[in-house]
């Protein structure tokens, strides 16, 4: 794994890099590409949560009694960013399936490149739970970084997000406004076009996800 700033990491897992091509590949086809961003989900959320606190329980083994670690408080909650954030969930709740899922939907202005919320759905109570915000694309950071404040001004704390690809701008925009965020990528791509897409990048996510062009 890449330390790219203190609190943004790209993953260098062959198999997350395996995946990613696939996804890039413009022939590969909508139900392909849904399992593989599941897949994508369940492999990067493994890394991302590999510090969730845990405490001893008292169990009894089919031999005999014995202490063993359980999640910690309150578990989970995965709030992906609407739409295509909802791809990276299913993955995420096959290794968590205690988790509660919130939504956030933010829509990009055509002309701006700006975000703008129409929904927040959080688990409640927020504040007491590891976040994990999950959307495919990072590009100029802008979605990510007000999904995150909305979270913030509703009480979460302990906050992280995973995505498949990002843009340098993008990780730059978010890691100064949110340092306190770990933010976690599949690959760090070259660069944003005049139309703020990815490049390389694999194409509009949520289309690719949901088959809709």
């Amino acid at each position: 794994m890449n330390k790219l700033f203190d609190n943004v990491y790209e993953f260098t897992h062959p198999l997350i890099q395996h995946k990613i091509t696939i996804l890039r590949d413009k022939n590969t086809g909508t139900n392909e590409f849904r399992k593989v961003v599941e897949e994508l989900g369940m492999l990067m959320g493994f890394e991302a949560l590999a510090d969730l606190e845990t405490v001893d329980i008292e169990i009894e083994t089919p031999i005999e009694s014995c202490k063993s670690p359980v999640i910690a408080g309150r578990k989970l909650a995965i709030v992906p960013i609407l739409r295509a954030g909802l791809g990276l969930v299913p993955g995420i709740l096959s290794l968590t399936p205690s988790a509660k899922v919130g939504h956030i939907g933010m829509y990009r202005d055509e002309e701006t490149h700006e975000p703008h919320e129409y929904f927040c759905k959080l688990p409640d109570p927020i504040s007491e739970r590891v976040i994990l915000v999950t959307d495919p694309m990072l590009a100029t950071g802008g979605s990510a970084i007000d999904a995150i404040n909305l979270i913030k001004k509703r009480g979460g704390k302990r906050i992280k997000m995973i995505c498949i690809i990002a843009a340098p701008e993008g990780v730059k925009k978010f890691h100064e406004a949110h340092p306190d965020v770990e933010l976690y990528i599949g690959h760090l791509d070259r660069e944003l076009n005049k139309a703020a897409y990815i490049c390389p990048g694999l194409g509009d996510a949520g289309d690719r996800i949901f088959g809709t062009k």
